[in-house]
């Protein structure tokens, strides 16, 4: 059902909006997804192997944790380290981006003149965010058709030996369902995610709008807009996300989803489910922000 309406609503959308828009979107998108790849990759690397770990971050430890085999080695090579998965990032980040940031838009657009339709042509906020949730939300349950890529991500990340045996070795070794381990968890955190982030940042951009009596909000309403619903989107998700981690990890072999919230629940207990969820929204969720910031910057750009 969601692959039809999504295919129905770009070739709406091209209708009415012509080409050069979508191009713009689909350019803006990628653009920002390469350039907080190569930024943030690894603090993203830090904020897995956290989620990975069934120990409580401590002095003695956290070199271990973060850096694996190069806990002992100089600050290059503990800085490298961190740089595991980096191909398989760009396949995924870039992919994500495009389809999340440059579709949503196009989803969005069709649910507006159609389901939310005002009689008299004006939208309110209310409905600007359900709009955008809703879409996006359709957009983050469709996305884990991506979701192999991210697995030979976090695989990588999490894993020294994975790193050794290349892009071949690993879809051997894993297979289509070891790719797509960890499945549901995906789009249940995708679809809670996804639903904050483009809902809240709807909302508040809209205030601005309002506020400024303008449709076109500047740069920095677009930072604080974006800010609102990435950390939104973070926390929301954050529990399902560590659950996904340790699955698709490998770590945790042979261990279901349940069993390792139960396991999480009676061993670490409530704030397990919270791990690296500090470091994601200081950290890790500013590329969030700086990727879905520029993208909605160089959309507008782009456009005109």
């Amino acid at each position: 059902m969601f692959p039809e309406l999504m295919v129905s609503a770009v070739l709406d959308s091209d209708r009415k909006h012509g080409k050069s828009q979508g191009l713009a979107r689909f350019a803006g998108s990628g653009i920002a997804g390469l350039c907080e790849l190569t930024l943030f990759h690894p603090v993203d690397t830090m904020a897995k192997r956290l989620m990975n770990s069934q120990e409580n971050l401590s002095k003695e430890n956290y070199r271990q944790i973060l850096f694996q085999k190069a806990a002992n080695e100089g600050p290059f090579r503990k800085y490298s380290s961190l740089f595991g998965g980096f191909g398989y990032g760009a396949l995924y980040k870039v992919s994500q981006r495009i389809y999340k940031f440059g579709g949503q838009p196009i989803l969005n657009d069709f649910l507006t003149r159609t389901v939310f339709k005002s009689p008299n042509g004006t939208t309110s906020k209310s409905t600007k965010f359900w709009s955008n949730a809703i879409s996006g939300a359709m957009m983050g349950a469709c996305e884990i058709v991506l979701l192999p890529f991210d697995v030979m991500k976090i695989k990588s990340q999490t894993n020294p030996e994975i790193r050794k045996i290349g892009l071949s070795g690993l879809v051997k070794q894993e297979g289509i369902a070891g790719l797509y381990a960890g499945a549901s968890y995906t789009a249940a955190r995708n679809v809670c995610g996804s639903f904050m982030l483009f809902g809240v940042n709807s909302y508040v951009k809209s205030t601005f709008a309002e506020d400024n009596q303008s449709s076109k909000p500047s740069l920095l309403h677009l930072a604080i807009s974006s800010t609102a619903g990435s950390v939104s989107a973070i926390l929301i998700s954050c529990p399902l996300d560590v659950v996904k981690t340790r699955i698709q990890s490998g770590s945790h072999s042979g261990l279901t989803g349940s069993v390792i919230i139960k396991n999480i629940y009676t061993q670490e207990g409530f704030g397990g489910f919270f791990k690296g969820a500090v470091p994601k929204v200081a950290v890790v969720g500013p590329k969030l922000i700086f990727s879905f910031t520029l993208a909605q910057y160089l959309i507008h750009r782009f456009s005109q």
